[in-house]
């Protein structure tokens, strides 16, 4: 029996990105559709459903994707909200591949620094990525400063975070400059960069300017790089004492892990990869779990 991988997609055009990956990862078969939010993934979840039956039901999976993850979200609630009983597919959300960045990044600097010992700041912290890393280092019991250039949106995403996190240790910063960006950034241990495209948080020659850190992430592939200190292709380079990973030396971790999430999903029909489960799988990849 084929592997059918269900791609929904939030945008129009439903991404060639994660059609090849899913390809590389054994799905035989994908059938994508664009355009799909609540009002009109019923049906499609049902030809999921009840098309097989139930000991059959883990060759077919779902994967929510797109460039809008609050909608990737919605989309994944309503997927959940139509099963029922052993009538259900295992499902995978990662819009904009939201989760798998943001675990890679978060694994990256857990190989260099014990996380529930360190602080951390996160630049671009209300953004899709910046926000699963906040809540992944909060997981681990890392003080994080979530930066942002609206404090009264960064106080949402920390608000969020402790709904899950009650002890969560979280502080708000205003990064509207390279100059309050250098001033959050003194004393932490950890910095990730997390904006979008085109956006330089801290120019060059400040990484030496920081005291105290050890690992610098910056998970921006298109120049300018969020930290103009890092280049795209850094894998744990040492510069001056600081551990550095750009965005494509993170990304090695980011695609197998997408690769071996999506092999999960036609292990058994109920599984639901989101932001937790997508880094406990990255911790596995990295042997760290």
């Amino acid at each position: 029996m084929q592997k059918i991988l269900i791609q929904l997609d939030t945008d129009q055009q439903p991404s060639s990105f994660d059609q090849v990956v899913a390809v590389d990862a054994g799905a035989e078969r994908i059938f994508s559709y664009g355009g799909i939010d609540e009002t009109n993934v019923e049906g499609l979840v049902h030809g999921a459903m009840f098309t097989r039956g139930p000991a059959d039901l883990k060759n077919t999976a779902i994967f929510v994707g797109g460039s809008k993850v609050n909608a990737g979200e919605q989309l994944l609630q309503q997927i959940q909200r139509t099963f029922f009983g052993p009538m259900r597919v295992s499902v995978m959300m990662d819009s904009n591949g939201c989760n798998t960045t943001a675990a890679a990044a978060v694994v990256a600097a857990k190989k260099h620094v014990s996380l529930s010992d360190a602080s951390a700041l996160v630049l671009g912290g209300t953004g899709p990525v910046g926000q699963r890393v906040a809540q992944l280092l909060a997981s681990e019991g890392c003080r994080v400063k979530l930066a942002s250039r609206s404090l009264d949106r960064a106080a949402s995403v920390c608000d969020s975070i402790r709904t899950d996190h009650s002890a969560a240790t979280l502080e708000t910063v205003a990064a509207a400059s390279p100059d309050e960006c250098m001033e959050a950034a003194q004393g932490t241990d950890i910095i990730f960069a997390a904006g979008a495209a085109g956006v330089c948080f801290l120019p060059e020659g400040s990484l030496t300017q920081i005291t105290d850190l050890k690992v610098a992430v910056d998970l921006n592939a298109v120049p300018p790089t969020g930290i103009a200190d890092i280049q795209a292709t850094d894998k744990a380079s040492d510069k001056d004492g600081v551990i550095c990973y750009g965005a494509l030396g993170a990304g090695g971790t980011k695609m197998k892990v997408h690769k071996q999430a999506i092999q999960q999903l036609f292990e058994s029909n109920d599984r639901v990869l989101d932001t937790s489960q997508i880094y406990e799988l990255a911790l596995s990849v990295a042997g760290l779990a």
